[in-house]
């Protein structure tokens, strides 16, 4: 039967309780007796802890308990860590990696602040809090590195000691022949970009609530996370329980955006003290621990140069990456490499050397964050093209029109691995068309008309551009339950997380089609590991991809089930019996249709028969997912530019972007639109501001700006479907893509209002401030 549901613009299912109040968050979740927890936090970046005195808070009102690492020793092991390097990527790419352990409470030593000394457990969170103030600690101030230039330094002080210098990881890489290039170029540019340090920042903050059975010797948690089956593997080793005494629920999330794809020290230290104490225990962050405690990221520094020809082909790329990862490498070559293979992005340039420096500093760690790494790329290569179309005084578009990679070239091999250690190979898409659908629904030829004629006025407007290439839905695999009961309704399990996509609308969208039964049969879950024994969970852009293929996997070998059973219960052939909008029947024959519920309940034995086939309409599949597929984009910003002020307008933004088949349009724009908010912050708001000393300066909603609805124009989106060969589905991973171009096509916009000055816009936030200094320093515009 043809697809009914899928390609559907679907409400969302999920609206109608969120919209209620009804959705259940991690902080909904109580239990009788339950316990609350608070933690102490380190106030220095870089400290030895001598002593902490406890007794203060231990006699406090409603405490319970106050818990330092030498009172939970016994459960004390390393946080998970990530980012292994895989065999393909590994024979070919010699890296310099380090590793190290990080506990979920500090040992002797605090390495950044906000980093857990003691936990104090209270009948209330207030009484809980205010024991933590009486926590005092003798600390030894250790003199800290903040600064990701200066942490590679000789003499510069050591994070980790025991590594001798302060480098994560360390690798170069290369493609063709890029020296070669260069020195036969007869244009070259270079220049020197920063991408700040900024976050996540879901509404809903991280959380966890635990409780222990004693008799079954069974812990459950709830936990605002993206990944419940990493927790569970985290929790395994912590506690030294089996994976199924461990239950691991993602309740309703209010947005995750990787942020909450890290292990933290909450998540093992709220089940280990509701084991220890024999009582539920809970933790609710509040904004200004999540700013210190939860996961940063981007923070790169990219001294980048092309090499080209005279009518704008590019030869080559060089690069020089420097990334800070904050005071662990909790994510090994993830974010580094992440960088890398997607440097050149829709371009067609042969020839690429890059040196990879990610160090360590005494910051909060960071993490992948919406694009993980790709957002720092982009912004690269896409502000230095634009200073290359500078250089040949050719207009930007028409630069991209001669060097993005045609249609038929695909697929359009790399020569070099991706991440997961396959080949990078391109798969399906179309880059000029999409750059051309872009302009064309921006106006780009209308605006340039009209761009001489306003700046003549006093009116400073810029257009910007920025595409990429992306690899979407990492693998191996995603786990997926399709079972029906005995009405022969459909209850979906998966290890994917739904954290605002609305996975219980297109995942049932998926399984409908496939099995053939109405869209409001189906019911999803998601992140429960008692669901679904295996799982990965949702990052990486991968759920509609590895979680989609295995539902469509499970509920294929349920159809087949459900047919074997109707052909019995209706004496015909199996290759006969089709199955559609929830019955069964003979085909030619609608009269012999029967419902779902007959077909099951056919099938379960009486006294009086057995069934008439075997009651097992349950499947559970793990698609092997291999590697990635790519989606791609090409996004455009009109700006307005305030030369006064130095406030930027942002106008129109426009999006052309291909995902594979489109599940759910209405879905996928609401997406584009999130990550396109979130992007705008990184262009023109957000940062995490340290000084020298480690401290951070931008600790909470009054100096960390944040987009407002006001600040974000109308987004226009259009949509190209070039199917990927790789799944079943033929759909590309989403999730992230609004939130990778908007930093440069916003800076190559801003940069485009300030031509007359010829300022060079070269890192973000691009601030008033800094739009300001840079119209002092460039003096008075330029003629014509």
């Amino acid at each position: 039967m043809g697809a009914k549901f899928f390609g559907a613009a679907v409400k969302r299912r999920e609206d109608p309780r969120f919209l209620r109040g009804e959705g259940r968050f991690v902080d909904d979740v109580t239990l009788p007796g339950m316990l609350h927890a608070a933690f102490v936090r380190s106030p220095h970046a870089h400290a030895r802890i001598v002593r902490i005195h406890t007794t203060a808070a231990a006699a406090a009102p409603g405490v319970v308990r106050v818990l330092t690492f030498a009172d939970l020793e016994r459960w004390m092991k390393p946080l998970p860590l990530f980012g292994a390097v895989p065999p393909g990527l590994a024979a070919v790419v010699k890296f310099e990696i380090r590793q190290a352990p990080q506990w979920a409470l500090c040992r002797d030593r605090a390495r950044y602040v906000g980093e857990i000394v003691a936990m104090v457990v209270a009948d209330c969170p207030e009484r809980a809090e205010d024991a933590a103030d009486l926590i005092e600690v003798d600390w030894e101030p250790l003199p800290p590195v903040a600064d990701v230039r200066r942490a590679g330094e000789t003499g510069t002080p050591l994070v980790h000691p025991e590594w001798g210098c302060n480098v994560g990881v360390g690798f170069t890489h290369a493609i063709g022949d890029a020296a070669g290039a260069f020195a036969g170029a007869a244009v070259t540019v270079g220049e020197t970009f920063r991408i700040q340090r900024y976050v996540g920042m879901p509404l809903e903050g991280r959380g966890a609530v635990a409780v222990w059975d004693r008799r079954d010797g069974m812990l459950t948690t709830w936990n605002s996370t993206q990944v419940s089956h990493f927790v569970q593997q985290g929790l395994t080793g912590a506690l030294g329980l089996s994976p199924h005494k461990i239950r691991v629920i993602a309740p309703d999330l209010g947005g995750g955006f990787g942020t909450k794809a890290s292990g933290y020290a909450e998540d093992a230290l709220v089940p280990i003290a509701a084991i220890a104490l024999g009582r539920p225990v809970k933790w609710i962050e509040s904004r200004r621990e999540h700013m210190s405690g939860a996961a940063h990221a981007r923070d790169q520094v990219h001294t980048i140069s092309l090499a080209a020809t005279r009518d704008g082909v590019i030869l080559a790329v060089r690069d020089r990456i420097l990334l800070d990862l904050g005071a662990y490498n909790v994510w090994g070559v993830v974010l580094p490499y992440n960088t890398v293979a997607h440097l050149i992005g829709p371009h067609r340039i042969r020839n690429m050397r890059v040196e990879v420096t990610a160090v360590v500093t005494h910051k909060t760690p960071n993490a992948p964050y919406r694009g993980a790494g790709r957002p720092e790329t982009v912004f690269a290569m896409d502000r230095i093209v634009d200073c290359l179309a500078r250089e040949l005084s050719m207009d930007p578009a028409e630069l991209r029109r001669r060097n993005y990679i045609r249609a038929d070239e695909l697929p359009y091999d790399f020569g070099m691995p991706y991440r997961d250690g396959n080949p990078l190979v391109y798969d399906t898409g179309d880059f000029p068309a999409a750059l051309e659908s872009a302009l064309e629904a921006a106006g780009y030829k209308e605006f340039r008309a009209e761009q001489a004629r306003l700046r003549a006025r006093g009116v400073h407007r810029g257009i910007g551009i920025s595409g990429y290439v992306e690899g979407t839905a990492i693998g191996p695999f995603e786990g997926a339950t399709v079972k029906l009961d005995l009405a022969g309704r459909v209850v979906v399990a998966t290890g994917a997380v739904n954290s605002g996509q609305g996975h219980e609308t297109s995942f049932a969208q998926v399984a409908a089609d496939a099995l053939g039964v109405p869209l409001d049969w189906v019911t999803v879950v998601g992140g429960d590991t008692a669901a679904v024994p295996f799982g990965v969970g949702t990052f990486a852009s991968r759920s509609a991809v590895t979680a989609g293929s295995s539902i469509v996997d499970a509920c294929r070998e349920v159809r087949g089930k459900l047919v074997r059973a109707a052909a019995a219960l209706l004496e015909a052939a199996p290759g006969d019996v089709e199955i559609d909008d929830g019955k069964a029947f003979v085909r030619g024959a609608p009269g012999s249709a029967v419902d779902l519920a007959r077909v099951v309940q056919a099938s379960i034995p009486t006294f009086a028969r057995p069934g008439v086939a075997t009651p097992d309409f349950e499947a559970t599949a793990y698609h092997h997912v291999p590697t990635v597929t790519y989606a791609s984009a090409v996004h455009v910003a009109q700006v307005e530019v305030d030369v006064g002020t130095g406030g930027v307008k942002l106008l129109r933004y426009v999006v052309a972007h291909d995902c594979g088949r489109v599940i759910n349009p209405s879905i996928v724009e609401g997406q584009v639109h999130g990550g396109v908010a979130q992007g705008v912050g990184g262009a023109l708001f957000e940062e995490m501001v340290y000084d020298e000393s480690g401290q951070l300066l931008t600790g909470s909603l009054m100096d960390y700006a944040v987009p407002k609805a006001d600040d974000l124009p109308p987004i226009e989106t259009v949509h190209l479907e070039f199917p990927s060969p790789r799944n079943p589905l033929g759909v590309k991973g989403l999730g992230e893509g609004g939130a990778i171009s908007p930093p440069a096509a916003i800076a190559n916009a801003v940069e485009d209002a300030l031509a007359p000055f010829g300022v060079r816009v070269t890192e973000t936030p691009v601030t008033p401030a800094r739009i300001v200094a840079l119209l002092r320093n460039a003096g008075a515009p330029r003629s014509g």
